[in-house]
């Protein structure tokens, strides 16, 4: 039976050798799937394997124990989609179905500490508005813990960034799905799901700061932002998390006039809005951490070879130094080099 990699349970059985869009062999006949290798065909980019028809218990349903991240991430992104659609009926949401989906999540994600690693492992090419509001929950939970929050603040936080775009579903489908530029009265339209979101969770919940992060989390520290143009100061400490991890996992996303983009490439971008734009405190917080994620992952260069980070250079935090089967180079000096994509 030929199923598609997100779905692979522990315990499944190839029945085919897998090879990858470039002929590299990369499972064999008879592998015994576990997350490992679930991890490899993602990190690959295979979707779909053969495997053996797999034993039903007698509900019908399968008998083989899943691999549960994914199961948890996909199960939330339901989840969200109810909530949304609530949104979108009623003006409101029910609190419950946020808390009884996100608070089960988190508790998994306190043992994942390789951040870089579950944001590969998460990585879909046709991420929309749920599952991009899930993964900016995620990135600003771990941010919040490294910035030193206590475990019930960075709950808080990430509710923040789990329903920060909740306003959308005010938003006519017509513009959210629109193949191609905007007009200035659609922007305009668009950009209204800040106050929308805003006043959603207000009649939601009482809870002022998930509500502000709504409203803000498009503002800038320079006042370039919408909707209210503020600047550093008047922008929650809330929403100085949840906007860089917007705009992170934003970035890693491909649009309509916007290729997919390596998370170094990402990064780097980032860090250079923390000089003006962005809270640096926040940024900081997450280059620190991701960085030293990124030492032992396989990564493919500019030049198209594949190589290992075995290094980050202190210097050039961007530039870090790679083997490629027996030699190194070393991307602070061969500075027309770059990394551009990362795997697992």
């Amino acid at each position: 039976m030929k199923v598609h990699v997100t779905d692979l349970k522990n315990g499944d059985c190839l029945i085919t050798d897998t090879f990858n869009s470039l002929g590299l062999h990369v499972l064999p006949k008879g592998t015994v799937v576990e997350r490992e290798e679930i991890t490899i065909l993602m990190r690959h980019k295979i979707d779909y394997v053969d495997i053996e028809a797999r034993l039903l218990s007698r509900d019908g349903e399968d008998a083989d124990l899943n691999h549960g991240l994914n199961e948890d991430f996909d199960l939330a992104i339901q989840n969200y989609e109810s909530i949304f659609m609530e949104a979108l009926a009623q003006g409101s949401f029910s609190p419950s179905m946020v808390d009884g989906t996100l608070r089960p999540l988190l508790e998994t994600l306190d043992a994942q500490k390789d951040v870089v690693s579950l944001l590969l492992l998460l990585d879909r090419d046709d991420i929309d508005t749920y599952q991009h509001s899930l993964l900016v929950g995620m990135l600003s939970y771990y941010i919040a813990s490294w910035l030193g929050y206590s475990k019930e603040e960075r709950y808080m936080i990430s509710r923040a960034g789990y329903l920060h775009d909740i306003g959308k579903s005010q938003v006519p489908l017509s513009i959210l799905n629109k193949v191609g530029m905007l007009n200035a009265i659609e922007e305009d339209e668009l950009r209204r799901h800040t106050s929308h979101g805003y006043d959603i969770i207000r009649s939601s919940m009482k809870d002022e700061g998930t509500a502000l992060v709504a409203l803000q989390h498009h503002e800038f520290e320079d006042g370039s932002g919408y909707p209210n143009m503020i600047r550093k100061g008047e922008i929650h400490p809330y929403t100085e998390i949840v906007t860089v991890a917007n705009i992170y996992m934003g970035l890693t996303t491909s649009r309509l006039n916007q290729p997919k983009q390596g998370l170094v490439t990402v990064l780097r971008q980032v860090h250079e809005m923390g000089f003006g734009k962005l809270n640096g405190n926040v940024v900081q917080a997450l280059t620190g951490h991701m960085l030293p994620g990124f030492v032992g992952k396989n990564v493919r260069l500019s030049n198209g070879e594949i190589g290992t980070i075995v290094m980050n250079n202190p210097l050039d935090m961007f530039k870090p130094l790679v083997k490629v089967n027996e030699t190194f180079r070393d991307l602070s000096r061969e500075r027309s080099l770059s990394v551009e994509e990362v795997f697992i």
